[in-house]
């Protein structure tokens, strides 16, 4: 599945297309198509709940020239909200509501193919995939008593520690059975 093009949500479940108008809409991400805007989460993978908020992940070359073009484009917006977090890389969290729905953007000076973010996604997907939708209903489930997303997911897989660094272990376990199968 290619989720840099959101047009598979057109056919998605009801919330995926109501997500669909209203990025499509708002012009979400057409205006921060500068910055590699994807859409990440859990409404992409079909695990969202009710109160589950739009994850827009973005790449920037300059710090200020995102965190202004976020002023500049959504400062307006319901509940808007701007902060920067500093750690291994520099990064900028914006939050607004967008036609009834929270609409969180995250950017780095890192490819979005290479945040965090994106990788989860990825995993989540190939496992919902794998294990099939009793699966799905079951990271739903703890999702409604409370579990964020990585956790939900670390739990049913019995994965120990950081669940967020546990789900990325997966990818690299992954990518060093593939390197070491031998092929014919």
């Amino acid at each position: 599945m290619q989720f840099h093009d959101i047009s598979y949500l057109k056919n998605g479940t009801r919330r995926q297309q109501e997500v669909y108008t209203v990025l499509h809409q708002n012009k979400i991400l057409e205006t921060l198509q500068a910055f590699n805007p994807v859409l990440v989460g859990t409404i992409p993978i079909n695990v969202d709940i009710e109160n589950s908020d739009l994850d827009i992940i973005c790449c920037f070359e300059d710090k200020n020239l995102f965190r202004d073009t976020i002023l500049n484009l959504f400062k307006t917006s319901q509940d808007f909200s701007i902060r920067e977090r500093e750690g291994e890389e520099e990064t900028i969290i914006a939050g607004f509501y967008a036609d009834g729905f929270m609409v969180e953007l995250f950017g780095q000076h890192i490819p979005c193919w290479q945040q965090s973010g994106y990788r989860h996604l990825l995993i989540e997907h190939r496992l919902l995939n794998k294990y099939g939708n009793t699966f799905r209903e079951k990271v739903i489930a703890l999702k409604n008593q409370g579990y964020k997303t990585e956790p939900a997911f670390a739990k049913l897989l019995g994965l120990q520690g950081d669940p967020y660094q546990a789900l990325l272990q997966l990818e690299v376990d992954a990518e060093e059975q593939l390197n070491n199968t031998n092929a014919y």
